[in-house]
């Protein structure tokens, strides 16, 4: 299924329903007097975050969502029936934000979690709320209120805790793969990640963290170069970044510029992606001797900008590195919830 992380579509709330004339009429009641009830209130629209839905690509097909209207009020002082609310599932992760307007609503992040977008009208008075000493017989009620309309714009975001950057083909849905029980796509050729992907790492019962891969990065991505431009805001929900390197593409020299030429990409797109932990990630060591790996990566720390920093020497395929890799990540990100709350994501 194509993953689509944008969609635009129209909500309408329920208009109230008409309040109501109506007198008792009674044997033995001689002017019995007003007795319409009021009209009862439109269904409200509220987006409802359900887990398991990892797309927005179910609105490119049902755009206008519509709640039904209130009941008119009838006789004996009775109330109409207030239409149901519409509750529309979304995504965990899902911003919304008002189309005309550009207003930033608010954002579903937790199962269950319900946001109003659209509030049902009120319902009309009936001819009893008319009714004074100088009017005993009032034949006047009011109309229910229209509900709010509006175009939403709503905006994905994965909820991970873990991102992976880096340039093509440096191995990460291969890393995301051994570490998780996600498939992405694996093949020898740049750009086999077309989406981002999301997978659970377990770590103890019950207990693990996500890890969020997006499509390859290059030079000049936060001006709109590559895949990765439009997927570099998934990014933006992490609290931990890994950053693959393919330690076998040639010299610890060319290796740090191409490092340092993703990681300004992060400055350009979000300065607060800059300033995250980014740790260095050193994939492929079976393609090397041991001592080789060694030395690259001892030349590599040596004049790395970011330096010190954790770095990992890892390969993907044998799985040499990836324990210490989970049980450090995992610590990490344990320590950091208790002293502080992840970022916080709001308006674009």
């Amino acid at each position: 299924m194509k993953f689509v992380d944008e969609a635009t579509i129209r909500v309408i709330a329920g208009t109230g329903g008409a309040g109501c004339v109506s007198f008792r009429r009674e044997k033995f009641v001689p002017r019995g007097g007003p007795d319409g009830g009021n009209g009862g209130s439109g269904g409200s629209i509220f987006l409802a975050g359900m887990r398991g839905l990892n797309t927005l690509v179910d609105f490119r097909f049902h755009r206008l969502w519509q709640a039904p209207g209130g009941r008119p009020g009838s006789g004996s002082r009775r109330t109409g029936a207030s239409g149901e609310d519409c509750i529309v599932p979304i995504p965990l992760g899902t911003l919304v934000f008002d189309e005309s307007s550009g207003e930033y609503l608010g954002e579903v992040t937790r199962d269950g979690e319900r946001l109003l977008v659209a509030r049902g009208g009120r319902g009309g008075l009936g001819n009893t709320h008319f009714k004074s000493s100088t009017r005993q017989a009032p034949r006047r009620s009011t109309p229910g209120q229209a509900g709010e309309e509006r175009n939403l714009h709503l905006e994905l975001r994965l909820l991970a805790d873990v991102g992976l950057l880096g340039m093509p083909n440096a191995g990460k849905s291969s890393l995301l793969r051994a570490l998780s029980e996600a498939r992405p796509k694996v093949a020898d050729y740049p750009f086999t990640t077309l989406i981002p992907q999301l997978g659970w790492v377990h770590r103890e019962e019950d207990a693990g963290f996500f890890v969020a891969d997006i499509p390859g990065l290059i030079a000049g991505a936060a001006e709109g170069r590559g895949l990765g431009t439009r997927f570099l805001k998934h990014l933006s929900r992490t609290r931990l970044l890994f950053h693959v390197v393919d330690l076998s593409l040639g010299e610890p020299d060319e290796l740090i510029q191409r490092i340092t030429e993703i990681e300004a990409e992060l400055t350009r797109y979000d300065r607060s992606l800059a300033d995250r932990p980014i740790w260095l990630l050193l994939n492929k060591t079976d393609l090397l001797s041991p001592a080789e790996a060694l030395r690259r990566r001892e030349r590599l720390t040596a004049i790395d900008p970011r330096s010190p920093r954790p770095w990992f020497l890892i390969s993907a395929l044998t799985r040499q590195g990836l324990e210490e890799l989970v049980t450090q990540a995992y610590l990490f990100l344990n320590t950091q919830m208790e002293n502080r709350a992840g970022p916080e994501v709001g308006p674009r």
